[in-house]
């Protein structure tokens, strides 16, 4: 089994930056894809960013619509983390952030229902 702890989280203003940071322990082996989740106050749980996990396998990263341009996901695989650098954050950006793991190799929005490990999640909140 895989654990997951994300940091990084914090209050910061419209414009401003913060960069999650996801440190994943255990059985990695078997994670073929590494996902930035989101849920927002009295919203569904939201896919944010994902990225191909194993060092074997063709790197692919992939972004919801909301947050390309701003946001950028990227692994260090000799550190069992990845990142997720948020740019130019927005109100609208405020929500609690998840990590989570798959062993299914993907390359576009990872449902929910596919996630096997679930980060505890930092609070990321952006005032205007």
């Amino acid at each position: 089994q895989v654990q997951l702890v994300e940091s990084g989280g914090g209050l910061v203003q419209a414009g401003e930056s913060l960069r999650l940071a996801c440190t994943a322990s255990g059985r990695t082996s078997t994670t073929s894809t590494m996902a930035w989740f989101r849920r927002a106050p009295g919203k569904e749980r939201e896919f944010v960013a994902g990225t191909t996990w194993q060092p074997a396998v063709a790197h692919f990263i992939w972004y919801a619509d909301s947050v390309r341009g701003r946001f950028t996901i990227s692994r260090d695989n000799a550190k069992n983390t990845i990142y997720l650098q948020m740019n130019n954050l927005k109100p609208e950006d405020t929500a609690i952030y998840y990590c989570a793991t798959t062993p299914r190799l993907l390359r576009g929005e990872v449902p929910v229902t596919d996630v096997d490990v679930w980060g505890q999640g930092t609070q990321v909140t952006v005032s205007s």
